[in-house]
């Protein structure tokens, strides 16, 4: 029987979604700092499509600071070397 990490390595289209996870992850950490502490568990790594990162939070007003700090985030993502070359927020409502 194989495990669940065994099964997502040995198909490939999974193991890609499976990295493209872990990239929006490992993204979301390298711009955390930035995120004011109150605003953090708001925000969610939402999918990386291209090279178009995606961030999903629970409000419009969450929304409308988040993207106030773009530049920031992207400065930082860039200095770090992630392959995002452009941020898009969507609002999630609760139950999405």
């Amino acid at each position: 029987m194989l495990s669940l990490e065994q099964a997502v390595g040995a198909a490939p289209t999974l193991a890609a979604l499976q990295q493209r996870i872990r990239e929006s992850q490992r993204c979301l950490e390298l711009v955390k700092h930035l995120i004011p502490t109150s605003l953090r568990q708001h925000v969610k790594a939402g999918p990386i499509e291209e090279s178009e990162w995606c961030l999903l939070v629970g409000s419009a007003a969450a929304s409308t600071k988040l993207r106030q700090l773009l530049p920031l985030l992207q400065q930082a993502l860039t200095r770090n070397g992630a392959q995002v070359s452009a941020i898009r927020i969507k609002v999630q409502m609760p139950g999405q």
